[in-house]
């Protein structure tokens, strides 16, 4: 039938029919017929939407760094977003590219927040607190009064990436290497040196062991010295007593002898010869007659002596 159309959007998409500037019909997901001539039909985007985003910002301490990101958003309140961008139906498209501009508005926002967020912070600060930066930035995002009045609600915010321009980068790099190769040298420094600091005490203890073996050896030769002191001071008491024994001994034999012979003392020594005589060698006898002659010599005239005397004499005793 001519003038007569038929509408009908997905569950994720927000339909209003105006008539004669009234809303007539709105809704999710509605399916209905319309009389063409004089109707408006307005279809707002309900479901959620990824915008990516790439852009340069300059750091803090002025290095440039491109930011890579994801945002998602949806329409949650279309009526609102209806009335400040044209989101009529003609025909199967929309009449205009006010619904194109939206994603870019939203990535406006998006830069401005995040901008602020790169500039209070230095290049390696930024390049190591992505994460603090995406949280800190869809706080701003969802409290951003602009989105706010569209009727946008931001569902999540993310930071892909940031990165230095590239000669910055390679100079990142080359200190970062050359940090890394300095670490790699200490580490190899602090092992030396435990190694040596292990093998240093591995030596005072052999010192040590040493030493109190050879204070354990000079203890035991010290003993021992004073063992062999003590055996020749004994040795040496023993012999002291002995020699006292000894001349105890002798003294006593002295004093037997004397007393033995203390009669013999007032006796005339020819008395003496006389007994000592009569076990004598006959020899020994005619020797002690010759004697008394020698010392009777001025007494003597004459004295013969027989060869046969002589040769007896000179006899060996058999």
């Amino acid at each position: 039938m001519w003038g007569v159309g038929f509408v009908k959007v997905p569950p994720t998409t927000f339909v209003m029919l105006f008539r004669n500037g009234k809303v007539r019909r709105e809704g999710l997901g509605l399916s209905f017929f319309h009389l063409e001539p004089g109707a408006t039909i307005v279809a707002v985007p309900a479901g959620s939407t990824d915008v990516p985003f790439i852009f340069s910002e300059v750091t803090g301490d002025f290095q440039g760094v491109t930011v890579q990101g994801h945002l998602t958003f949806r329409v949650s309140e279309p009526r609102r977003l209806a009335a400040l961008l044209d989101y009529s139906l003609r025909g199967r498209t929309y009449a205009t590219d006010d619904p194109a501009k939206l994603p870019a508005r939203i990535a406006q926002a998006t830069q401005t927040a995040t901008r602020a967020e790169v500039q209070a912070r230095t290049l390696r600060a930024a390049l190591v607190e992505a994460d603090v930066i995406g949280s800190r930035v869809l706080a701003a995002l969802r409290e951003q009064p602009t989105l706010s009045a569209l009727g946008i609600e931001v569902l999540a915010f993310a930071i892909l990436a940031i990165k230095p321009a590239p000669e910055t980068g390679r100079a990142l790099e080359a200190e970062a290497r050359e940090r890394l190769l300095r670490e790699a040298d200490d580490a190899v420094y602090a092992r030396r040196n435990n190694a040596v600091e292990q093998e240093r005490t591995i030596k005072e203890n052999e010192l040590a062991t040493e030493k109190a073996v050879q204070a354990k050896q000079r203890e035991i030769d010290e003993t021992k010295m004073e063992a062999s002191i003590h055996i020749e001071d004994r040795r040496r008491e023993l012999v002291a007593k002995e020699a006292e024994n000894l001349r105890t001994r002798a003294d006593a034999q002295s004093y037997a002898s004397e007393k033995q012979l203390a009669p013999l003392k007032e006796l005339d020594p020819r008395s003496l010869q006389v007994l000592a005589a009569g076990s004598a060698d006959p020899r020994l006898l005619v020797a002690m007659a010759f004697q008394e002659i020698a010392q009777n010599a001025a007494k003597v005239g004459t004295l013969n002596i027989s060869p046969d005397l002589l040769e007896t004499l000179m006899q060996a005793k058999s």
